[in-house]
């Protein structure tokens, strides 16, 4: 995806830092979320961006520093008024084995009493843009395979028309042409809805295909943000240069951007 020109956040995380166990995850990071943008958190493992996503999420809490939810302190209220505008995509889906797909999506809405006729009509909406059957549907999640159970999982967070669309390696798991064929869709989704996504890889080169800021983490803080081009022309450290030359490009045409 091409760099874009800086639009306003809608989530902020402002000097945070965090720890689990003694050990630190998050040490002093700034980074900005910017509205109707795919940002991209990457990094080797233990880097931190799985935290990151996680304190956005409000699922964990800073020891220090704020997460800001259009620049307001993102606490338990704020989290009960928005959780229905946060959608969520786990790796390997995260389905309720005994639900089928269909009632894996509708879930929340039922629970929020959506009258029937709404959610047939919303599901069916969804089905078509992540192009899925009604037969796959009515199948339950071991019945059917990972890349259909991602597009189950992008169903149901996209369910209640969430603003914010998190996603925490949600390809990391499958075989190469079913990614190739996700991230494909992922980018024809994201431009679509124009949502605001937060999506967490170690993958630069599926980094640079979905998104359109790229922030590069190493033991829990912040190397670089910006572009792939930014990365491979400017890069601020000698770990950026060997992330960079780590990760295989050979699907990547000219100026860092997905060949035919």
């Amino acid at each position: 995806m091409n760099a874009v020109s800086p639009v306003a956040p809608i989530l902020r995380l402002v000097s945070v830092s965090k720890r689990f166990d003694g050990a630190t995850a998050l040490d002093d990071v700034s980074l900005e979320v910017p509205a109707g943008r795919t940002t991209v958190l990457l990094g080797p493992s233990g880097s931190g961006k799985t935290t990151a996503l996680r304190l956005m999420l409000g699922l964990v809490r800073p020891e220090a520093g704020r997460v800001l939810l259009r620049e307001a302190e993102l606490d338990r209220a704020a989290l009960r008024r928005g959780r229905t505008q946060m959608g969520y995509v786990v790796q390997d889906g995260g389905l309720f084995p005994h639900l089928t797909a269909r009632q894996n999506v509708a879930l929340v809405a039922r629970t929020l009493d959506w009258p029937a006729t709404r959610i047939q009509a919303r599901v069916a909406e969804l089905a078509e843009l992540v192009r899925l059957s009604e037969k796959t549907l009515a199948r339950y999640p071991s019945e059917i395979s990972g890349g259909q159970k991602q597009r189950v999982a992008l169903m149901r967070a996209l369910m209640l028309d969430a603003e914010l669309l998190f996603l925490d390696e949600p390809l990391g798991s499958l075989d190469p042409l079913v990614r190739a064929e996700l991230q494909d869709d992922l980018v024809a989704i994201f431009h679509r809805l124009a949502k605001s996504v937060v999506l967490v890889t170690h993958d630069l080169a599926e980094a640079a295909r979905l998104g359109d800021v790229l922030v590069l983490l190493r033991e829990g803080r912040v190397v670089q943000q910006g572009s792939l081009d930014d990365f491979v022309s400017r890069p601020a450290s000698p770990f950026v240069t060997a992330f960079v030359r780590a990760q295989r490009f050979a699907d990547l045409g000219p100026g860092g951007h997905a060949g035919a």
